[in-house]
């Protein structure tokens, strides 16, 4: 997937893909009429037995249709015309309004490229004219095509799956080990049944063992990716976008030795027609209860909530509707949990991050808006805690950006030498991952990032850099400042992970800083990516 580069004039060291991300996932959406089935229309009739004769002769026009996705809402349409006339005007339907127009002579094979608005389906449609035109004879051929790009539509946090009680399956009971729990997604409690992509907060519970779990598509192969990784005694949450079976099922998958809990709570989905698009931002501190930015200051009380302003404030236009979101707990005074929620409506029965006494552990969170463009935060627990939140980004029908999910692909793990000769990531030094640089429609990738073998407790920013792969590669970049946020927080021991919807900046470049007094190793698992065009 990736290589390291050489390191850079103060000893920085990154990643350099040589796969086109959203051309490769976008490519898998391929659609074909063939000539066959071209609807052919004559020539009027001719009026005497030499004009019919001459009608004979000028032959007929047939033309075959492929198209093939090559980004969120572009199609390259191959138009193959079969014909032995002189020239020939080809004229193309798109299927949303407008259309396109072409000149071929004889048999020929046009490539035409066209960006919808929307994501969605369509019907193109091609007519190929000879030398006549609309008064002479004609081939016509259509096909479908359906955008690769989805867009997000929030739903209010709700409970799936709870193995401890039997929710969403057919009895309570642990999922066991190497089993693994199916939870429908499609025609499930106000899902539509066209959904592309679900938003799922994954939380493991009553471990005995280490392990981790893996969520995927039912009727698809198991990745070997992970998504979530837990030690005994742990109670582990994390987000995963992943897309939905054509069953309508997701596959939640138990990588360890023992039976454990799992909870899978949705907060939103994506489907192929016009909703909400994406717009990634560079991390922002919204909310830190230590300081009384964005709230009181002091801890968040035990069974309390409070208010966050997000839509029309620190750049969030007043228009979203709903907020990507990294949530951290940190100084508890004991186990309990946090749920984020939009304002206006009563707290839900779900969680976003577990915790337990003494421990500082964040969460991705993608949380729907309320009304007034607020979320609400509760401390379920019994005892106080402080609460720190920043935003990555905003969902809107203004935003451009459609998601589209990649097959699971490991990206990085420094424990590999022989793709990550450079070992792990040092005390207070930062790698990059080029992502633009191939994909220069990317606006932001969904990737899992994962700390091990950690001797000592820190957190793990990820930020776009601001410098270009040229600036690295001449030795000529501003070493970049990592931002006041954090994706993950660990201990000593502990290994951790955390989706990040990492934005890809001005130069398709993602930064990883390592801000802790000690070596970490990093794992980085790529499962999505959004494009704007």
């Amino acid at each position: 997937m990736a290589q390291a580069a050489g390191p850079s004039a103060d000893n920085v060291h990154g990643l350099t893909s040589s796969t086109d991300l959203v051309k490769s996932a976008a490519n898998a959406f391929t659609f074909s009429s063939p000539a066959g089935r071209s609807v052919q229309k004559a020539a009027p009739a001719a009026g005497n037995k030499a004009a019919a004769a001459a009608q004979a002769a000028v032959g007929d026009i047939k033309v075959g249709l492929s198209g093939t996705a090559s980004t969120a809402r572009t199609i390259e349409l191959k138009s193959e015309i079969t014909s032995d006339l002189g020239v020939l005007s080809v004229v193309i339907d798109w299927g949303d309004g407008t259309s396109g127009g072409e000149v071929a002579s004889g048999s020929t094979t046009i490539t035409s490229h066209h960006t919808y608005a929307e994501v969605g389906s369509y019907t193109v449609k091609v007519t190929v004219y000879g030398p006549d035109g609309a008064a002479g004879v004609s081939a016509t051929n259509e096909m479908p095509f359906i955008t690769p790009g989805s867009e997000f539509t929030p739903h209010a946090p709700t409970r799936l799956l709870d193995s401890r009680d039997g929710t969403g399956a057919a009895q309570a009971g642990q999922v066991p080990a190497w089993g693994e729990a199916r939870v429908k997604v499609a025609g499930n409690r106000g899902i539509p049944a066209d959904v592309a992509a679900v938003v799922l907060n994954v939380t493991v519970t009553n471990t005995k063992t280490a392990g981790h779990v893996r969520a995927y598509p039912d009727g698809t192969a198991r990745p070997t990716t992970s998504n979530v990784n837990y030690a005994a005694g742990d109670s582990v949450p994390n987000l995963v976008i992943v897309p939905v079976g054509k069953n309508g099922y997701v596959n939640l998958y138990n990588s360890g030795e023992r039976g454990v809990d799992l909870i899978a709570d949705v907060t939103g989905y994506f489907t192929r027609t016009s909703a909400n698009g994406y717009t990634p931002t560079d991390p922002t501190r919204f909310v830190d209860t230590r300081e009384g930015l964005g709230t009181s200051r002091g801890m968040a009380a035990g069974q309390s909530q409070f208010g966050v302003q997000i839509a029309g404030t620190r750049g969030i236009p007043a228009g979203a509707k709903a907020v990507a979101l990294n949530v951290t707990v940190t100084n508890p005074r004991a186990a309990g949990h946090l749920t984020v929620f939009p304002s206006g409506q009563s707290a839900p029965n779900t969680s976003n991050v577990n915790f337990s006494g003494g421990q500082t552990i964040a969460n991705a969170v993608i949380v729907p808006l309320g009304a007034d463009g607020k979320i609400i935060v509760r401390n379920g627990a019994w005892d106080p805690a402080d609460v720190i939140v920043d935003v990555v980004g905003y969902y809107s029908p203004d935003s451009l950006s459609a998601y589209i999910p990649v097959s699971p692909v490991r990206d990085l793990d420094t424990r590999d030498a022989a793709q990550w000769p450079s070992g792990p990531l040092k005390p207070y030094r930062y790698l990059y991952s080029t992502y633009g640089e191939e994909d220069p429609t990317a606006t932001a990738m969904v990737l899992n990032t994962t700390v091990t073998n950690t001797s000592g407790a820190g957190h793990l920013t990820v930020s776009p850099d601001p410098n270009a792969l040229w600036q690295y590669k001449n030795k000529t970049h501003t070493p970049p400042v990592a931002p006041n946020s954090s994706t993950l927080n660990w201990t000593a021991g502990k290994t951790v992970p955390n989706l990040v919807q990492a934005s890809t900046g001005a130069h398709g470049i993602v930064d990883f800083f390592n801000r802790s007094d000690n070596n970490i190793d990093l794992v980085i698992d790529i499962f999505g990516v959004y494009d704007r065009h």
